[in-house]
């Protein structure tokens, strides 16, 4: 029999602990609409991962590092995860703080914290996303610039 509690990847984020704005490399505000919201007055927990997705894609396409449409090396989502500390909810902006936690040869492992007008985290989740090329979908090396930019996102976590 395997012992679980041996061979178990290592948890990144400690449920008690939650992250601070200091945690974080790059801030990217994110406006909640009335449709976040589910029956319960609180923004949906998918509606979480939409928030991961655009501050990760949002900072590779504006600095010239996507194309969806034409670039020849693209991230896969692989794995994705979220703790919910606190609720969020419509009409509040959430600002969505992003690093870099690890950085591969061909995956990268993103962690976005999703703040209110406090400095402790609502929200921290994590994607990683498995580089390759576009027409293959087999896995190719981190594009040299986009690695040189995902580098100045490493932020340890104090």
């Amino acid at each position: 029999m395997v012992d679980q509690e041996t061979t178990a990847p290592k948890a990144t984020f400690d449920r008690a602990i939650r992250g601070r704005r200091r945690d974080y490399a790059l801030a990217r505000p994110i406006p909640t609409r009335w449709m976040d919201n589910d029956v319960y007055g609180h923004v949906n927990n998918v509606v979480y991962y939409s928030f991961f997705d655009t501050a990760v894609n949002a900072a590779l396409i504006e600095r010239g590092l996507l194309d969806p449409a034409s670039s020849e090396v693209i991230g896969l989502v692989a794995e994705t995860g979220c703790r919910y500390h606190a609720s969020l909810s419509f009409p509040e902006e959430v600002t969505a703080m992003l690093r870099v936690a690890h950085l591969g040869r061909s995956s990268v492992r993103y962690e976005v914290g999703l703040f209110t007008d406090g400095d402790l985290a609502a929200a921290e989740g994590h994607f990683v996303h498995v580089y390759v090329d576009s027409r293959t979908r087999r896995p190719t090396a981190l594009p040299e610039p986009v690695r040189t930019f995902l580098e100045t996102l490493r932020v340890e976590r104090a």
